[in-house]
């Protein structure tokens, strides 16, 4: 009753749709807290971004790119570095446990994975245990016994919708890879790439 008292009230005072603006900034505010953010570079309100390192540079973003999906440093490690003029779509999440360097102009579609991580130990039972520590007291700090090597997309690449792209990959520059790919091995310039697992298809001039 008083939740639905003070919307009135704010409601007069200002509009739905402003309140909506101001509620997306603060997101938006919060995305860039812990990031180094280039000039006119954006996080749209759907972004998330949790810096497990804490580290402000562990992930960096250069001049005007927009960012709709999730990224995520490690609290054992991980650095995230994108460039300039690319696009992150919604959904998408850039998760690193290593490093993840993406370049400029690069176009990344809606709902992709891009994760340089196995995410958790090969032993079932380390991995129980680290499992019930990390719902307990969060992120670990302390390196594990897993598995990761960074990820390279070069400059002018495309990744279309629902693709995941594997620790240790790199994309080569102006590359295009298709929709719901895998992508478990290096992806040469100016090549396009399909499948699961992705194979070439063919060159472009």
């Amino acid at each position: 009753m008083i939740k639905k008292f003070l919307k009135n009230i704010l409601l007069k005072i200002i509009s739905a749709e402003e309140i909506s603006l101001l509620l997306n900034q603060s997101r938006i505010n919060k995305c860039s807290r812990n990031v180094i953010l280039g000039e006119k570079s954006y996080f749209y309100s759907e972004a998330k971004v949790f810096n497990f390192r804490n580290v402000k540079s562990a992930i960096e973003i250069g001049n005007g790119s927009h960012i709709r999906g999730e990224l995520l440093t490690f609290a054992s490690g991980g650095n995230i570095k994108i460039g300039s003029d690319t696009y992150i779509g919604e959904g998408t999440r850039i998760w690193s446990e290593n490093e993840i360097i993406i370049g400029d102009n690069v176009l990344v579609s809606h709902n992709c994975n891009i994760i340089d991580t196995d995410s958790h130990e090969i032993d079932h039972d380390i991995r129980a245990i680290n499992f019930k520590k990390m719902v307990e007291k969060g992120h670990s700090k302390e390196k594990r016994d897993v598995a990761t090597r960074p990820i390279f997309i070069g400059d002018h690449a495309w990744i279309s919708y629902n693709v995941s792209i594997l620790k240790g990959v790199k994309v080569g520059k102006g590359a295009i890879v298709g929709a719901g790919s895998v992508v478990t091995k290096d992806v040469l310039d100016f090549t396009i790439v399909a499948g699961n697992p992705a194979v070439l298809i063919k060159n472009i001039k």
